[in-house]
């Protein structure tokens, strides 16, 4: 039977990211990458979105995709599951970038004014869109890191034979506990200078323990057992980041390699699978709705949160509240829209979306 509360966790923490990107584009606690401060305020506390949710969402992400990469494995060989997840994953994160998302990195780039910088410095126009396509990835280093693990995995799949996932199944609850330690651990290790959401080995935990622990059914029914008091720690953790760092950068070192951090993120994934395990596990026209486009609004809403920053906010047209509604508009309908738009398109379908041409009757 399909696990209905994995697409709910999707889509919803889909939102969460969409939500997080509009407060983003506009922080103003020095997380660079958007346009920044466009208020007044001399304190813009509401910034503290941010900090309750950053910590866990793309763990929790990770977290499924894991258990997602277990039940497909159930039913496809190692080949079929590496086919599929390149055409997902792979091929919109790379040939996506020379055919479409090079215009996110024409947007990015002109919210720090490089572009206008590189064409007033007469560099030739074919360098400028290498650029603009090596600055186009945006949210796809999800997809990057997750295509890496999937091959990883099979790797690991040789090795085990089924006997690490196997025991995965008898996994007591304080054992659960202590893979806070390895997350920690990871946490300290290849993590990319610069581009900071690169951390190769802190997402890996969370992509394996999905896999071989929280793929069992056994392990999940623990978790409903405890779901209620979770959350609750879960919240109190998020309120104490926010208390502890609030207008400080989260998303970097020393913030992001703390034992905090590593307790923040894994308690607030294992609270999101077990809330929703215990309570979120149906399906209706709505969530299968919102389930079956959760993946067009990953890629496509931050096209639209940045355009709105780059064409209106940053030149001053709408005053700051209107820019942020229209942030959050603009983020579903791009989200929303583009992808009911290039799924129907040749090529581009495959290329943007990873969606396999439709074979001949």
């Amino acid at each position: 039977m399909r696990k209905h509360y994995l697409d709910n966790v999707r889509w919803i923490t889909v939102i969460i990211v969409l939500i997080y990107h509009v407060f983003y584009m506009y922080n103003a606690e020095g997380v660079l990458g958007g346009l920044g401060k466009i208020t007044n305020l001399e304190v813009q506390y509401y910034d503290a979105f941010m900090y309750l949710v950053y910590p866990w969402f793309m763990p929790v992400l990770f977290l499924v995709s894991g258990i997602s990469a277990k039940l497909s494995l159930d039913r496809k060989s190692d080949k079929e599951f590496l086919r599929a997840r390149t055409l997902k994953l792979l091929v919109p994160s790379t040939i996506g970038l020379f055919v479409f998302w090079f215009i996110q990195g024409y947007v990015s780039m002109s919210l720090g004014g490089g572009f206008e910088g590189l064409m007033s410095a007469g560099v030739p126009k074919p360098v400028i869109y290498m650029i603009m396509v090596a600055s186009g990835s945006g949210v796809m280093w999800y997809m990057h890191l997750l295509w890496i693990y999937c091959v990883v995995l099979l790797l690991i799949r040789k090795v085990e034979k089924g006997k690490l996932l196997a025991s995965g199944a008898r996994t007591p609850l304080w054992l659960v506990v202590l893979f806070l330690l390895p997350i920690w651990g990871a946490s300290q290790i290849l993590n990319t200078p610069i581009v900071s959401v690169y951390r190769f080995a802190f997402y890996f935990v969370f992509f394996v323990l999905g896999y071989f622990v929280f793929s069992h059914d056994e392990v999940t029914e623990k978790l409903k057992k405890i779901a209620v008091p979770l959350i609750v720690v879960a919240v109190a953790l998020c309120v104490v980041f926010v208390i502890l760092y609030f207008g400080q950068n989260y998303a970097d070192k020393p913030i992001n390699r703390g034992l905090f951090y590593a307790l923040d993120a894994y308690v607030g994934s294992l609270a999101m699978i077990a809330g929703m395990a215990r309570f979120g596990d149906f399906s209706t026209p709505f969530t299968q709705w919102m389930s079956k486009r959760s993946f067009g609004l990953y890629v496509f809403h931050y096209l639209g949160i940045s355009s709105v920053a780059l064409f209106v906010a940053k030149p001053g047209l709408l005053p700051p509240a209107l820019c942020y509604i229209l942030s959050l508009i603009a983020g579903f309908a791009f989200g929303y829209g583009l992808y009911a738009l290039i799924s129907r398109i040749p090529f581009f379908r495959w290329a943007v979306l990873g969606i396999a041409k439709k074979k001949e009757k």
